[in-house]
């Protein structure tokens, strides 16, 4: 497990507890009204500090948490992450721990589940699971992706829409967070057998969003191909034509640089933390993983700033780089990604000074500046460590939770600079929030306009977390900052709506 084990002594010997943690107990009666001793002194906290209270509280809280959720090791690790670096601020502020904030922020509005009938193109029907998870509505309609993928889980959903939560909300814009999709596999599906399962996945989903309401995008397995099957059939049963996705076409209230924006926000936020500490991300060299619209626009925006990025990856292997990729042989990946929908090994028969690596990381290739851009736990503490030893000085999470509770203590205790997911690779949706606002207008901006906003979005999220961010041998500590600053903003909006 990847947080502290209290030791049982009755668990140990073999016999049942059924004693319920302090969280939990408090938890399963919150229609009581809270009560404090105003004399009694606040518990510190401080990972390592060897502060046994405070250690005590999280421990009580996962445990809650856990009976609460069992089997969901990707929303348990989420919660942690968040809860750990947290907890210090919640205990020395009465006003969010009387109202049990933390209890509350991590159990979802509601979670909406559904059967997909669909047919191929053989005339053989398929039925897969449909989710959507409307997790937090504080500071506005549920924003946050659909993901079509056979690992898609309620787990893996939850986890994801937690965090979309708190991602938004640094943005600051009117959004509150969600997640959705479903454990259909697209690949190697035609173009029609994709068509007949968006429009058989509307003809439920489109009960439960609304562009005042839910309003969901894309993610792993949905990009503009399958957010155009969507709106369409959407349009049709609701019959109204509404910004209700994002993520879309150009030719139907799409927004400019929507599919660059993640990648292209996380690097501006990587380069934000290196000037922040007098640095600068030119002439750095950068290893990314993924090959989606994250990676790929990670690794323009990089080249353009004047790094040098020596590997990309995909889920069979990676490509190898040496002296770098220029604008020829990215033009190259591009057309193989996004066109031919092929493998890296197809890259680099076809570009000069590439060699593939089937089936490994590029996480063992040396580089100063990782932009994990996958997916979660790609990076584990061995990894984390190989990184360091290699002579990493900034990463920034371009996926969600890519690394584990591990890896991330592994890059802190090395003083790497740790832009985390919620802030780093917050720039998609804040650029689906512009298209809410221009279809909302029924304008359409200029491709200068939303990079200058996207620009603004992000650097006022780095502002943000530095903020809130404690500083340990002059490094920012950007995980703390950032999950701190989203808690009171998301915390406040709670607040301010009552015990709903």
């Amino acid at each position: 497990m990847f947080w502290r084990k209290k030791h049982n002594p009755q668990a140990a010997a073999g016999q049942r507890t059924d004693k319920l943690s302090s969280s939990e107990s408090e938890h399963q009666n919150m229609t009581n009204p809270p009560t404090r001793d105003p004399s009694a002194p606040t518990a510190k906290f401080a990972i390592g500090s060897g502060g046994r209270g405070a250690v005590s509280e999280i421990d009580d809280f996962m445990a809650g948490l856990k009976r609460r959720n069992p089997h969901e090791q990707e929303f348990h690790q989420a919660v942690f992450e968040f809860v750990e670096t947290v907890m210090p601020f919640y205990l020395d502020n009465h006003r969010y721990r009387d109202a049990r904030l933390l209890e509350r922020m991590t159990e979802p509005d509601r979670v909406i589940m559904f059967r997909v009938v669909w047919e191929d193109d053989n005339g053989i029907p398929h039925a897969n699971k449909g989710y959507r998870v409307q997790f937090n509505s504080a500071l506005g309609p549920y924003k946050g992706g659909l993901r079509f993928n056979p690992s898609v889980t309620l787990s893996i959903l939850k986890f994801l829409g937690f965090e979309q939560t708190f991602k938004n909300s640094l943005t600051r814009l009117p959004m509150g967070g969600g997640k959705g999709g479903s454990n259909f596999n697209p690949k190697g599906r035609s173009d029609l057998e994709i068509m007949r399962f968006c429009h058989s996945m509307m003809s439920e989903l489109y009960r439960h969003i609304g562009e005042v309401v839910d309003v969901p995008a894309g993610d792993i397995g949905v990009g503009g191909r399958e957010i155009g099957y969507l709106f369409g059939k959407y349009k049709q049963l609701a019959n109204r034509y509404t910004g209700v996705l994002t993520g879309k076409g150009l030719a139907f209230g799409g927004s400019e640089i929507r599919k660059e924006a993640t990648g292209y926000g996380a690097v501006v936020f990587a380069e934000d933390m290196l000037q922040h500490h007098n640095k600068t991300i030119k002439d750095k060299t950068v290893v990314v993983s993924g090959a989606g619209n994250v990676a790929l626009y990670a690794l323009e925006r990089a080249m353009q700033l004047g790094a040098k990025v020596v590997a990309v990856s995909d889920s069979r292997g990676f490509a190898h780089v040496k002296d770098g990729f220029n604008e020829d042989s990215f033009r190259i990946l591009q057309n193989v990604k996004e066109v031919r929908r092929e493998s890296l090994s197809v890259f680099a028969n076809k570009a000069h000074g590439v060699t593939y690596h089937a089936g490994k990381s590029p996480w063992a290739v040396p580089c100063q500046v990782g932009l994990p851009c996958a997916t979660q736990n790609e990076i584990d503490e061995s990894m984390a460590d190989t990184m360091c030893r290699n002579g990493l000085e900034v990463l920034a999470e371009g996926a969600n939770m890519p690394l584990t509770a591990e890896a991330i203590h592994v890059l802190k205790h090395n003083n790497v600079l740790f832009g985390p997911a919620k802030a780093a690779n917050a720039g998609g949706v804040g650029v689906s929030g512009l298209e809410q606002a221009q279809n909302a207008m029924r304008l359409v901006w200029t491709r200068d306009q939303v990079e200058k906003e996207l620009e603004r979005i992000m650097r006022s999220i780095h502002t943000q977390c530095v903020e809130y961010a404690p500083v340990v041998n002059g490094v920012a500590d950007y995980q703390t900052g950032a999950n701190v600053a989203s808690f009171v903003r998301v915390g406040e909006a709670m607040l301010a709506h009552g015990y709903i």
